[in-house]
């Protein structure tokens, strides 16, 4: 076993590092306590909630294509212009970004700045699309 071990060793460290990459990305998010909505969920946090749509993309890839009424305010920039979102802080926020990357670093921030409700949108902008969701330019 033990010859086994040191003849494989790469093999192996590929392998469970690989198996912790796939863990990660499934559980990741819920370990750091951000909450993840699908688009369906996140029509209904808007629709029946008025929450805030917050895109934390660039002001290029926003000009693009952005879900309508949302606000802009670069990931980059969020700390700096957290004042802007103080009315909110009791009221549901969804983060958007083309991914669902960006919005999860934008949630865990806003999480530890006591803003309870924000729901990371799982694929970003993506998947909005993919779901033939329309977007405003």
């Amino acid at each position: 076993m033990l010859l086994y071990l040191q003849n494989n060793i790469w093999t192996i460290l590929i392998a469970l590092t690989s198996g912790g990459m796939l863990f990660w990305s499934f559980f990741g998010n819920r370990l750091r306590g951000i909450k993840e909505v699908d688009h369906i969920a996140a029509l209904q946090l808007i629709n029946h909630q008025n929450a805030l749509v917050l895109d934390v993309r660039e002001q290029g890839e926003y000009d693009a294509g952005h879900v309508l009424n949302s606000k802009l305010i670069p990931l980059g920039k969020l700390s700096g212009r957290i004042g802007e979102l103080e009315k909110y802080r009791e009221k549901p926020i969804v983060v958007v970004c083309r991914s669902g990357q960006r919005s999860a670093s934008a949630c865990a921030l806003l999480g530890k700045l006591g803003f309870a409700q924000s729901h990371n949108l799982n694929g970003g902008i993506i998947a909005w699309q993919k779901a033939s969701l329309p977007l405003e330019k």
